[in-house]
């Protein structure tokens, strides 16, 4: 197997919890997909890194991140992934409001005004995590390339329709689950 059966098998067998949840988009559902299990697991991590960046590598970019928690493994192992491909990229985390303190900082790393860089999530239902962070990015002077997903629940139409190229690792039909 490679690493995108590999990761997907990770998924199916650590992050789908099934039961009732409420997700972000206030919507619910029968189960839910927790990737931090996986993008903060030991040996699941450097897949992700790897298959991110194999599924965005023909986009052009300089840094990757997006809105924090479900980003940020994301940002963190493409970083790595880059660094052993010898291309390297920058991380960034996107806060869900400017810090009151310090350097009242809204974007967290390198600075990436002028910078071509990509939009990641574990998971979208509706996109609104990722458009806040798209949004929060393109306020910093940044040039945001596209969206990439681990796992697309259906935000796929919303991001496109804010001017977006998008593109997902996993559907969910390739996960066994029904919308």
């Amino acid at each position: 197997m490679g690493d995108h059966d590999d990761l997907r098998k990770f998924i199916i067998d650590l992050a789908v919890v099934h039961g009732r949840v409420v997700l972000s988009s206030g919507r619910e559902a029968d189960w839910y997909v927790d990737l931090r299990r996986v993008t903060l697991h030991h040996r699941a991590a450097p897949l992700v890194g790897r298959v991110m960046r194999d599924l965005t590598a023909d986009w052009e970019y300089d840094a990757v991140g997006g809105l924090t928690l479900g980003a940020d493994p994301i940002a963190v192992s493409m970083l790595h992934a880059a660094a052993e491909a010898d291309h390297p990229v920058d991380a960034f985390v996107v806060r869900k409001a400017g810090k009151a303190h310090g350097l009242q900082r809204r974007i967290e790393g390198p600075d990436i005004a002028g910078r071509r860089v990509l939009a990641v999530e574990d998971t979208s239902t509706t996109g609104g995590s990722v458009l806040t962070a798209v949004e929060a990015l393109r306020e910093a002077g940044a040039e945001v390339v596209g969206v990439a997903v681990i796992v697309d629940r259906g935000a796929g139409d919303a991001v496109r329709a804010a001017g977006l190229s998008y593109r997902a690792a996993y559907t969910l039909a390739d996960l066994d689950l029904l919308a």
